[in-house]
């Protein structure tokens, strides 16, 4: 894939924007030199070094120098990123905004963004952090965009894994499933492993398979195309042992709680948006 020329930067240094920017240039996507990002304090911005992409403490200086604007920050401190741009105030801002602010819809976002320029083009994504081996999900809406930003956004993002244009007003329900969910996934990695060490296997083995059990049980899915109830009665032989472990699942509300944990996530990020 020929490198993208356009710039890049990211304004908040954080976990998200170095997954995305590491996924960039690994898949040879952007080149580093084409990447910029600011942070508000020097201890974030060293952990850029190894990157070898160009960092700076001033947001109005990433801005003069890249072409699509990354906002990975935490949303609570949007306005106060976007006040250190003040003096651009009435400039002709000539750029693409890629938002991955949890629950701030793309209406926020023009409102304040037309304080900087008129018809901002804002593209609204929700990556997770998997992106940065590209095994990652984004789904993404817009608004404003022209045909190159499109062009652009889909380059960059094509290269972290699966990628869906989605309805913006379903975009905190795929969040939950997409972003937060691996966060659940680690957890049940660190149970079954756990369960495997009480049983007496070493932890590193334990980790390791556990680990691989949920690769090759998602893999399976993706390219059986088999509902996944199919596949989990598959494993389950009549009078067997996955049937017994899985009747433990059952009594516990597994199942129901992880129904509850995305119901739960998805309301926190809708609880999110302006009154």
């Amino acid at each position: 894939m020929e490198c993208i020329t356009k710039k890049v930067g990211f304004i908040g240094g954080g976990n998200m924007a170095r997954a995305l920017a590491t996924c960039f240039i690994d898949k040879g996507v952007i080149s580093a030199e084409n990447i910029w990002v600011s942070s508000r304090t020097e201890i974030t911005l060293e952990t850029w070094n190894s990157l070898g992409v160009n960092t700076t403490l001033n947001n109005v200086e990433l801005i003069k120098k890249v072409d699509v604007v990354f906002l990975t920050i935490k949303p609570q401190v949007l306005d106060a990123a976007l006040n250190d741009l003040d003096q651009l105030r009435g400039c002709h801002i000539n750029k693409v905004f890629v938002s991955v602010l949890a629950g701030t819809p793309i209406a926020t976002l023009k409102s304040k963004l037309e304080l900087l320029t008129t018809n901002p083009r804002i593209v609204r994504a929700m990556p997770n952090t998997p992106v940065t081996l590209g095994e990652g999900i984004i789904v993404y809406c817009s608004e404003g965009t022209i045909p190159e930003d499109d062009e652009i956004v889909k380059r960059l993002f094509s290269c972290t894994g699966l990628i869906e244009i989605v309805p913006e007003s379903l975009i905190n329900a795929y969040s939950a499933l997409c972003g937060s969910a691996p966060a659940f996934a680690y957890l049940m990695i660190e149970a079954l492993s756990d369960g495997a060490v009480k049983m007496g296997v070493p932890r590193a083995q334990a980790t390791k398979f556990a680990s691989q059990v949920l690769v090759g049980a998602g893999k399976m899915v993706l390219q059986t195309k088999k509902h996944p109830g199919q596949l989990k009665d598959e494993v389950c032989s009549p009078g067997g042992t996955t049937i017994c472990g899985m009747h433990e699942l059952e009594k516990q509300s597994v199942r129901a709680s992880v129904i509850n944990a995305i119901e739960a996530t998805v309301k926190k990020a809708d609880s999110l948006l302006p009154k």
